[in-house]
């Protein structure tokens, strides 16, 4: 065991501050990452708080990381030391149900492993990314493409760009589609650019009419004011899919009438309190479908970050320092960030 620097929650109602972990020595197939940049997503946030109402204390948040190789076991074959690599939402699954057999280890049957707060059904705690290096198995650490320069940005991908990809690519966004997304945040952002260069016609919904310059640089084709009645009437029956990115629960039957027949609405952000139940009319009438999606599996996180390598796609990011980490918090709760937090671990001493 080796024992590292960290930053942790003890509780819901107290700071995050240093604090000493101990990290295991690499196995024949793991391998020991030092932490170069690790991504800020509001679940950290909701677990640091204990929102979700499972956290396990002492809580060391972190999810997007990515980070130098610095030791190999003896059976690793695609890294060696130096190379640069990510890790994401998760670190293990039970590797025989039927999901992980699909590459889905997401949905794990037996409940994955999740690179903080443990196994999904219970278990040991497990520490994140707030943190100055990582041990992971080879089967759940992914290459990165990208320029060394872009690292910083490349790191929110892990969670956010896979968050979003995935049912983009589920629900097949691409030519002669239309996509809504609701929301232009951490996800929301990742979403716009992921969407626009799968080929879809790209709509941002936002409640703010101070993000419309932005969303259309961000790869928009347009932006409806979701609290505008005509506009929103504008695009009833218009769109095939809608990836709802918003993490505060909010009424889903306006979305539901902009789809057309057969459209899905996706739920992918995870308020503290559930959304209010939609109308069944607003699904029997046109046969919609409500959905929910779940970061993604080892290899589609694979496909995606080839995708945005291929692309130039990296996330909008303001690079912090590990102890503005609390202040961080704050402004990500009054959407003060555009788009995604980054902390550069180089600052953890």
């Amino acid at each position: 065991m080796t024992r590292i620097k960290a930053y942790a929650a003890q509780s819901a109602s107290t700071p995050l501050a240093p604090f000493d972990i101990e990290r295991r020595s690499p196995g024949p197939g793991d391998l020991q990452i030092q932490i170069l940049y690790c991504g800020v997503c509001h679940s950290d946030l909701h677990t640091a708080r204990n929102e979700w109402r499972n956290t396990l204390y002492p809580s060391v948040p972190g999810h997007e990381i990515v980070g130098r190789v610095i030791a190999v076991g003896s059976q690793v074959k695609k890294f060696k030391a130096g190379d640069i690599a990510g890790v994401g939402c998760l670190i293990d699954s039970c590797g025989r149900c039927p999901s992980c057999g699909d590459g889905l280890e997401q949905y794990c049957e037996n409940g994955f492993v999740g690179t903080y707060n443990g196994p999904a059904f219970g278990g040991d705690n497990t520490y994140g990314g707030y943190s100055q290096t990582i041990v992971v198995k080879e089967s759940f650490v992914l290459k990165i493409a990208h320029d060394e320069k872009q690292l910083a940005a490349v790191a929110p991908l892990l969670c956010a760009g896979i968050t979003t990809y995935s049912p983009l690519r589920h629900w097949k966004a691409g030519p002669g589609k239309s996509v809504g997304i609701v929301g232009l945040g951490g996800l929301g952002h990742m979403g716009v650019k992921i969407a626009r260069a799968m080929g879809a016609h790209v709509v941002l919904f936002t409640t703010s009419p101070g993000k419309i310059d932005d969303a259309m640089r961000l790869g928009a084709h347009e932006v409806c004011i979701s609290t505008d009645p005509a506009q929103m009437a504008r695009l009833a029956n218009k769109l095939d899919l809608i990836v709802d990115t918003v993490a505060a629960s909010h009424s889903l039957d306006a979305l539901l009438g902009l789809l057309k027949r057969d459209g899905t609405l996706t739920l992918v952000g995870a308020p503290e309190n559930p959304h209010p139940s939609p109308h069944p009319f607003g699904l029997i009438f046109k046969r919609r479908s409500i959905a929910g999606s779940l970061i993604g599996g080892i290899r589609e996180t694979q496909e995606m970050l080839d995708f945005c390598a291929k692309h130039d796609i990296v996330s909008d990011i303001e690079t912090i320092r590990m102890d503005y980490i609390n202040t961080a918090y704050e402004r990500m709760l009054k959407s003060d960030v555009k788009y995604r937090f980054v902390i550069d671990m180089a600052t953890l001493t």
